[in-house]
């Protein structure tokens, strides 16, 4: 019957073309619409971490003086070095690692490569396993070179390529700032959107091309960049131990429940014993979030891509508006066709079916023009200067919700017409004949 009801639909587009494509144009441009903004809010607002960021926490506390206290007042967003190099000592998570961003130049051997800089990452052991980071080749540094300060270092798949044509560059060396490091693993092609690790630099960007031990590092003077607040005298060195700065990120695994509780106790407990030593002067305030929970309290989501998809579904509700009063012209003006077929047996229900199936055929034809909208506003999107505009594709989620929702939109706005339709009284249509 199914069957049946789609010809009767095609046989219908052919006798009222101009109705029938003013439809499909109203709804095709409200999913190009809609599709474009909903894609981009999606992309922003995933998780990057699918199955594991229930699992990965950012402790935070409040090492600052009192000058400025407010209480109730959020604490601090990064760490010291101090308390992130104690947090890693005590061990009290399954995994932990403290970090911090940097730049450094690569002094390539290949001939014809100039001199060059990258962005780098000075971090511990536990990164790579705790975030899952792919490896095409080698393996991680091990707690081992974190204390022996080992020069060794991981590079990405984007720098081996520039640097050893891809081939296996494990064991090789690297000359960075002018010193020698063992490359020791290459990873994959490996973007995490958005970069929850650290997000106080570009949110949406590339991850680092070159990985090194935080402890060598801070250890031969590797310039940082980032974010820093210090409410102190730090007497010149805003990044030794027991300067009054924050400026390093940590994260912490906690696989269950109990940990989770565990270790924001063990927060508190640390933050009490900071204070009775002296280096913390206000109350107690921690805070332990996981991946998702500190996205949504950062707002990674630009303002502007949320009002747009608000206003993009507006615009798709105007569509809808004008698809409703179409579909109940084209309809009514079929009251004599409806009306011999009541007369002849067909039922209500029969009527209102067809009637929703030719609705949604036109949704489905405003689909398949919405999406060429929708790639083609994507495109634009991948024109603007934003770092996230590179990631603004069409996966295979978003290509079932584009025919999805346009099918979905028309079955609704058909719904108030084909009601109308199935109401028309047999008797008064034929004595019109």
């Amino acid at each position: 019957m199914f069957g049946y009801y789609f010809q009767l639909a095609l046989r219908s587009f052919r006798r009222n073309k101009v109705l029938t494509a003013l439809m499909v144009l109203a709804i095709a441009l409200g999913i190009g619409a809609s599709m474009t903004t909903l894609t981009v809010f999606y992309i922003l607002s995933g998780d990057p971490m699918p199955g594991r960021s229930h699992t990965l926490f950012y402790p935070q506390m409040d090492p600052q003086s009192m000058d400025g206290y407010t209480a109730g007042e959020e604490p601090e967003e990064q760490v010291t070095r101090f308390d992130a190099e104690a947090l890693l000592r005590e061990k009290k998570g399954d995994r932990q690692a403290l970090m911090t961003g940097g730049g450094v130049s690569i002094e390539p051997e290949k001939q014809g490569l100039s001199p060059f800089v990258v962005d780098a990452r000075y971090t511990s052991a536990d990164f790579f396993p705790m975030f899952d980071a792919p490896f095409a080749q080698g393996t991680p540094w091990s707690a081992r070179e974190d204390d022996t300060q080992a020069r060794v270092a991981v590079i990405s798949q984007k720098l081996n390529d520039k640097l050893f044509d891809g081939g296996n560059s494990v064991g090789k060396s690297i000359r960075i700032d002018q010193n020698e490091f063992r490359v020791i693993g290459v990873l994959e092609d490996w973007r995490p959107t958005p970069r929850f690790y650290d997000l106080n630099s570009d949110r949406y960007g590339e991850v680092e091309q070159v990985f090194l031990p935080f402890s060598t590092a801070v250890n031969m003077k590797f310039g940082r960049n980032g974010s820093m607040n210090c409410w102190g005298d730090s007497q010149g060195d805003e990044t030794g131990v027991n300067a009054p700065c924050t400026w390093m990120q940590y994260w912490v695994q906690l696989d269950t429940p109990e940990k989770v509780e565990a270790y924001r106790q063990y927060l508190v407990n640390y933050s009490d014993q900071q204070r009775r030593a002296g280096r913390f002067e206000r109350p107690t305030n921690v805070r332990l979030r996981n991946v998702m929970e500190w996205l949504d309290y950062k707002k990674v989501v630009p303002s502007d891509v949320r009002l747009q998809t608000w206003l993009a579904f507006g615009f798709l509700l105007v569509c809808l508006i004008n698809t409703v009063g179409l579909l109940l012209a084209k309809f009514m003006r079929r009251s004599s066709e409806i009306g011999v077929r009541r007369a002849l047996g067909a039922s209500k229900g029969a009527i209102f079916t067809q009637a929703l199936v030719e609705a949604g055929t036109i949704g489905l034809a405003g689909g398949v023009l919405g999406l060429g909208l929708a790639l083609l506003g994507l495109w634009a999107v991948r024109q603007q200067p934003a770092s996230y505009a590179e990631l603004a594709y069409l996966d295979p989620v978003m290509l079932l919700t584009t025919f999805g929702l346009a099918i979905l939109a028309s079955v609704l706005a058909g719904l108030l017409p084909a009601w109308r339709a199935c109401q028309v009284t047999p008797a008064i249509q034929l004595k019109t004949q």
